[in-house]
């Protein structure tokens, strides 16, 4: 399924490839570096996609991060014992990324990166900020690639996925044209129609934007 998902959405992929690289280029490995605005807005984010995580499992939990950028998630989990595989996986081999991957690999041997192509099945995955930045493609091309992704996120996921995506309840002055608003409220219909009975939708963490929650089990 990966390939012909990398396929189908190798214009969205090239793009995005382009713009990884002109941001790493700006801001070497920083958040702004990948494409966000901050630190702390991102640990707020990885918060609420984190809730997919049983708190007490049965068995260590592997992840996959899709979309990990250089892979600042790990820092959030690296103290958590129930997780006994991180998978990073991105669609950019920037020589910087690539340098600060090897290095959290080299630290932890919990910890792995690899190209999206080269994607397993963990019991859950994550990905954040891969629908906002729309480029110049039209809404609905947009729309395509993130149903083509979705299914990729529950393809590759035993127990769950989760997603986060910028809110059409974003106020209007400050929306940009190369951005995606989604509405929550159609993307979950489609995880709860297509992917499981317990969906959850958190929109109340205080920045524009929302998290689905899509528990298989």
């Amino acid at each position: 399924m990966i390939n012909e998902y990398l396929k189908q959405n190798r214009s969205v992929i090239q793009r995005a490839q382009t713009f990884n690289n002109d941001q790493l280029e700006r801001h070497a490995i920083s958040p702004q570096g990948v494409g966000w605005n901050g630190e702390e807005s991102q640990s707020i984010r990885y918060e609420q996609l984190l809730r997919i995580l049983p708190s007490a499992p049965d068995t260590g939990i592997t992840i996959n991060d899709v979309g990990c950028g250089y892979g600042f998630l790990w820092h959030m989990l690296s103290d958590n014992n129930n997780i006994v595989k991180y998978r990073g996986y991105d669609i950019s081999d920037n020589a910087l990324v690539t340098s600060a991957r090897a290095q959290m690999s080299a630290a932890d041997d919990r910890v792995e990166f690899h190209h999206l192509s080269d994607i397993e099945i963990a019991d859950y995955s994550v990905a954040s900020g891969i629908f906002g930045m729309r480029f110049d493609f039209e809404p609905t091309e947009w729309h395509a690639y993130i149903l083509d992704t979705l299914d990729v996120l529950d393809q590759y996921s035993r127990h769950g996925f989760a997603f986060n995506m910028l809110t059409s309840y974003s106020d209007p002055d400050k929306l940009k044209n190369d951005l995606y608003y989604a509405d929550p409220c159609l993307y979950f219909d489609i995880c709860k129609r297509k992917y499981a009975r317990n969906v959850a939708l958190l929109h109340d963490y205080g920045l524009y934007d929302f998290t689905i929650l899509v528990r298989k089990t």
